[in-house]
């Protein structure tokens, strides 16, 4: 008995198999479709892009490209094609407009430039693209039933973009190039002043300006050392128990020490 279903599964198989490359090797239009769609709600997604790809410039203004179109898109987003997903997406919701899949498909073209976002440490152009998508598509359906999501994910991204922001600010106080690295925390404080980084920010700007001011020229030094102080004063402002307060206290004294040379 389980050598007769073995058997049976085995031809089965091997049946499905050549119908597949009969479909790929023919001529009829409506064969290659009808087993693209037996493929895609199989979910062999990449079987029926093989097809789609074949039908799709063919059935280009006829009825029926409607459901190849949006089928063909699922499937590169099934796939995590996302940059042809983006493109698919996008030209049908502007080819159908009116298509009951139009607002999910503007939706998911979206998504799928989202999902091409790379980690903070890498260029954000794809980030920012996203972004764009993200908000037109917020724009043009407001009461969208994926409108939450959509939001979720540009809230995650513009997190990246933020966490990118403070990277290269902080990493100028890394390297020791305390100029940029106070013009650069000063416009990343501004720019995100709901940053959950604007407590490390602020210390950084501290240690740069500290730095910068007690190994300045003598001739620079008070007006720089009169910096420092005000961010030493804005850090604690912000936060009085800062975890930075025992070194930020340390600065200070450092720094009124210095000021006093130029009292007398």
């Amino acid at each position: 008995m389980k050598n007769l279903l073995y058997t049976f599964l085995l031809v089965a198989f091997f049946s499905s198999c050549s119908e597949y490359q009969k479909a790929i090797k023919s001529e009829d239009i409506e064969v290659k479709t009808k087993m693209a769609t037996k493929k895609y709600e199989a979910g062999k997604y990449e079987k029926a892009i093989r097809l789609f790809e074949q039908v799709s410039p063919v059935l280009k203004g006829k009825p029926e490209a409607e459901n190849v179109f949006y089928m063909f898109s699922q499937s590169y987003y099934k796939t995590e094609q996302y940059y042809l997903s983006g493109y698919q997406f996008e030209s049908f919701a502007a080819l159908y407009p009116k298509s009951k899949n139009a607002e999910e498909a503007a939706f998911l073209g979206a998504k799928s430039y989202s999902k091409l976002s790379p980690v903070y440490s890498l260029d954000q152009v794809d980030t920012d693209k996203a972004i764009n998508k993200l908000q037109d598509f917020i724009n043009k359906y407001p009461n969208s039933q994926y409108l939450a999501d959509a939001n979720v994910v540009v809230k995650e991204l513009r997190e990246k973009l933020e966490k990118k922001a403070f990277e290269i600010a902080k990493q100028y106080n890394t390297i020791e190039d305390y100029k940029p690295a106070i013009k650069a925390l000063d416009n990343f404080i501004a720019d995100y002043p709901g940053t959950p980084y604007k407590e490390q920010a602020l210390f950084y700007k501290l240690n740069a300006s500290y730095q910068l001011a007690i190994n300045s020229v003598p001739s620079k030094m008070e007006d720089r050392l009169n910096v420092a102080k005000a961010a030493q004063e804005a850090l604690l402002n912000f936060n009085a128990n800062t975890e930075y307060k025992k070194i930020a206290d340390q600065m200070l004294v450092r720094i009124d020490k210095d000021l006093q040379q130029f009292s007398k």
